[in-house]
């Protein structure tokens, strides 16, 4: 007994938490003792600076003047989403609540009802699982409200719409018993009563740190924020320009959006998650009749939450692609006198999320045919980790490197490979995408060097590229699809729940039908919450919009970084080939969903609404709970890839069409209203040009150039739209020859060498190839030739 009692002691002494004894305490250990000691039952009596972790236990935080400079990686997707959310809703919010200047002032408000802002949270984590929570706080006697009756200029105590995924496992509602995180809890956190620890403005709220980023703003001159210009074209063909004012530019300093440090929130979801904050302008004070005493104001935020434990973390040391601040910086356990590491994807807050690679100069032993998997490594024995994990030394390498040889390593290669027959019989324009290999060079040579003269000349079948083209443009495009469908799912679930002719008790009124101002602002939002965006546009069904027979807003931008867009009503447009109810994408999901609706999700919400105007307390929805339907990202449309010769803006492009839905006019079954567009750059997506499965649909798939015998070929992100995004790693058995700084041959310079091979010039291009793992060079020795020579003579 002794024996054990001391035994723990020393554990206790050393803080070993690790899965074996031998593993000593590092920062993830600290940071998951920190979670385990909060839940829901003390959180609210732990002290304030518990319910936070370190602002560095979230690393690599995608930043808005980066976007467009750098890939974004796999692992940092999830967290862009909620970036790019946060910012469309806070540039919808501040459209909408200005948009009153473009109307007639009458005695009433044209701001949108509670039933608008509790829909919109709601559609913002239903259509992505990553999101944990939507709100949008705004501060004391600011918000103001079109849901109750005389309530014209006045404002609410407090207003908080909030909207965060339940955990719907022994819900009553799904007998089945099985989380579906379709069910989400609706409350309007401002109807408590002020200056209590309930109050969200208050400091004994204590998790309040978004609320702190951007609020209260004590700034009360005109020139201090950000105005954004839209130049807007009706049905009617009449045209305004409205100038409005927004969160700050991507290129001030701060930007547009903050991040919060991990908190837990207590009382709420009761879990550890992350925020990003984008501020709301509104013009305040309002309806003065003096506009020049009413100045531009932060009114709310924009608050959009993420579950921390569905962020990865890297385990790498500092390094140029890891310079912190990262808390979790060198825990990985690779060994560092023979391997380095390489974080991946997918692995959430949990070790493990990285691989050890072969330092430059080492080799994988023979057995081994990838790096060694992390999670491999956290499990191992104090046994097997000193015992292996280790890449072997190369004995003898090239003192030259593979950028950097000699005349005499030029090879003057006369023919081509027997293999690749495509570059010796070339075809150009639009027939090389129809050939039964593609040639890669001739293929981008037309794609990049379209131009909107060039496309004149061609017919617009030849200007529309076959799907193979746009080989992971579904995984790269996904955020902007899901923007798409997270308003698309929006129209739904306000068609289908708000009812404009409801009569409700008291002096509460019921939400008035979506108006123009309104569809222009989301479509607008979607332009300015995402620079991937070059336009989206909402087109609604004949005669399905509130008196309107067509209705079309697009929204639209010319370049890249701008404060200046474009609006047009498309439904002005009365030939038979612009009319978009004639568009193809239109008609397939107006086809597909023109009867059964059994495939579409159904979202449950439990919504809570204040007692009454002054708020205090909530009260349940008259209906509660109720659903509405709305589609997957599954249930949408991608275009194939086209040149947009007579749009707006002419490029390559791909579009994502995702439909929404409402009752029809007896309310007896759903019927298709309209779908919702996206359209991206094609120009910005990777190309692959690895192997694959034959029933991969890729254009450029097996286009690499890499050695077959002794490499195989990895997809390299970042590359764009351009031949040579990959590289070519040693296989099992062979090893990289020359002294570089890395441990592979790049693709860009391998389809560089290679462009010279079919041009007749002087090459390296076979130079490129991994030795036998042993080597001492990758040139053939005359006397090891001979040598074999001389021995098969001697065994015959």
């Amino acid at each position: 007994m002794y024996r054990v009692f001391a035994t723990v002691a020393v554990l206790l002494a050393v803080g070993v938490i690790g899965q074996y004894e031998w593993q000593a305490r590092d920062a993830f250990d600290e940071v998951t003792r920190s979670m385990k000691l909060v839940n829901k039952d003390n959180c609210e009596i732990q002290h304030v600076g518990d319910l936070y972790l370190p602002e560095n236990s979230v690393s690599h935080l995608p930043d808005i003047k980066d976007v467009n400079i750098n890939p974004v990686f796999p692992n940092r997707t999830q967290l862009l989403h909620i970036h790019n959310m946060a910012l469309n809703r806070a540039f919808f919010w501040s459209y909408i609540l200005q948009s009153r200047f473009i109307r007639p002032a009458i005695n009433d408000t044209y701001d949108p009802g509670m039933m608008y802002y509790f829909l919109s949270t709601v559609a913002d984590i239903s259509t992505n699982k990553h999101v944990n929570a939507s709100a949008i706080y705004f501060a004391p006697n600011m918000s103001y409200s079109s849901s109750y009756k005389g309530f014209f200029n006045k404002t609410f105590p407090r207003f908080a719409p909030r909207t965060f995924r339940a955990d719907d496992f022994n819900d009553p509602i799904h007998l089945e018993r099985i989380s579906t995180l379709n069910t989400f809890i609706v409350e309007d956190l401002g109807a408590v009563k002020p200056d209590t620890s309930n109050d969200y403005t208050s400091e004994y709220y204590r998790i309040n740190e978004w609320y702190k980023k951007w609020l209260p703003d004590p700034v009360n001159r005109h020139d201090t924020k950000t105005t954004y210009l839209v130049k807007i074209r009706y049905a009617n063909n009449t045209n305004e320009t409205f100038t409005f004012h927004g969160p700050p530019g991507a290129d001030e300093t701060p930007g547009p959006i903050q991040w919060t440090r991990p908190y837990f929130d207590c009382g709420r979801s009761n879990r550890w998650v992350v925020a990003a904050v984008v501020p709301i302008v509104d013009i305040y004070p309002r309806h003065t009749g003096f506009r020049h005493i009413e100045y531009p104001k932060y009114t709310a935020v924009s608050v959009v939450e993420m579950d921390f434990e569905r962020i990865d973390i890297n385990q790498c040391p500092k390094s140029l692609g890891n310079s912190g601040p990262n808390i979790f910086a060198d825990t990985a356990r690779c060994k560092p006198e023979t391997t380095e590491c390489e974080p991946i994807h997918g692995w959430g807050f949990r070790r493990g999320g990285y691989q050890c690679r072969c330092k430059p100069g080492y080799r994988l032993p023979l057995q081994t045919r990838r790096p060694f998997l992390g999670e491999i490594v956290e499990r191992a024995t104090a046994e097997q980790y000193y015992n292996g994990f280790d890449c072997l030394k190369i004995g003898c390498k090239d003192p030259k490197t593979s950028c950097e040889m000699g005349e005499g390593d030029f090879l003057h290669s006369r023919t081509l490979p027997k293999q690749i027959l495509e570059y010796k019989n070339k075809t150009y324009g639009p027939e090389n995408l129809n050939q039964l290999k593609v040639n890669i060079h001739a293929t981008l040579n037309f794609i990049l060097g379209m131009n909107k003269d060039k496309c004149k000349h061609y017919n617009p079948e030849e200007l529309r590229l076959h799907g193979g083209v746009m080989y992971g443009a579904e995984e790269f495009f996904e955020n902007e699809a899901k923007m798409a469908l997270r308003l698309a799912n929006f129209i739904s679930a306000f068609l289908q729940v708000s009812d404009p002719k409801e009569v409700y008790s008291g002096k509460r009124v019921a939400d008035k039908p979506l108006t123009e101002d309104q569809m222009i602002g989301e479509t607008l939002a979607l332009v300015l919450g995402n620079s991937r965006i070059w336009s989206a546009g909402i087109y609604w069904e004949r005669n399905k919009f509130t008196n309107r027979t067509l209705f079309a807003p697009y929204a639209y931008k010319k370049i890249l970084n701008t404060r200046q867009f474009f609006v047009e009503d498309l439904a002005r447009l009365n030939k038979p080939e612009e009319v978009y109810l004639n568009k193809q994408w239109f008609k397939f999901l107006k086809y597909r969903w023109a009867s059964n609706f059994d495939d579409l999700e159904k979202f449950w919400m439990k919504l809570k609404i204040r007692f009454n105007q002054t708020g205090e307390t909530t009260r349940k929805y008259e209906h509660y709970p109720n659903y509405y339907q709305g589609a997957r990202l599954e249930h949408g449309y991608w275009t194939a890839p086209y040149y947009d010769c007579h749009g707006k803006v002419p490029m390559w492009k791909i579009k994502y069409v995702a439909p929404f839905f409402g009752w029809d006019s007896l309310k007896v079954k759903l019927e298709f209203k309209g779908v919702v567009t996206v359209t991206m750059d094609l120009l910005k997506l990777d190309i692959n040009q690895c192997p694959d499965d034959y029933w991969v649909a890729n254009a450029f798939k097996d286009t690499n150039k890499c050695d077959q015998k002794t490499s195989y070929c990895v997809p390299i992100l970042g590359r764009g739209f351009e031949a040579g995004g990959y590289k070519c790693e040693c296989k099992q058995g062979f090893e990289y020859p020359f002294e570089d700084p890395i441990t592979y041959y790049d693709g860009q310079l391998v389809e560089a060498e290679f462009s010279n091979l079919v041009d007749n010039n002087e090459t390296r291009f076979d130079m490129f190839k991994c030795r036998l793992a042993g080597a001492s060079s990758i040139r053939a020795s005359i006397v090891s030739v001979l040598f074999v020579f001389v021995c098969l003579g001697l065994y015959r």
